[in-house]
């Protein structure tokens, strides 16, 4: 299995539960690991054999962009459904980030991982 990586993919969007953050854009942050098969494309140095990493991140800027979440976990389940169905992915880990949620820490979030790690589609 290979892995094409997207790190610190930042995406203005309106996420929370409270009143004021229903109100303010605030910005989140992706880093993403998808697994793949890189072979083909590097026998062929063809595209169409590559995981695009920029239509991946083209989709979820606007997915996110275009979407209010209240919860981070919600937003998360939704932008790896996304990324697997869409681009055949059948491994992601993502690592969700929400700078300034709290004051005392540079940022909050999860990580999580959905699919199969041997890159098997499920």
């Amino acid at each position: 299995m290979d892995i094409v990586f997207i790190n610190d993919l930042r995406i203005d969007t309106i996420i929370g539960i409270y009143d004021w953050e229903r109100q303010v854009r605030q910005t989140v942050s992706l880093d993403l690991e998808m697994s793949t098969d890189i072979r083909k494309a590097a026998e062929t140095d063809d595209i169409q054999y590559a995981l695009n990493y920029k239509s991946v991140a083209m989709r979820l800027v606007d997915f996110i962009g275009g979407s209010e979440f209240q919860l981070v976990e919600t937003m998360a389940e939704q932008v790896c459904q996304i990324v697997r169905e869409e681009f055949g992915v059948a491994w992601v880990k993502l690592t969700l980030r929400k700078p300034g949620a709290l004051r005392e820490s540079r940022d909050v979030g999860l990580i999580i991982e959905r699919g199969d790690r041997s890159g098997e589609q499920a």
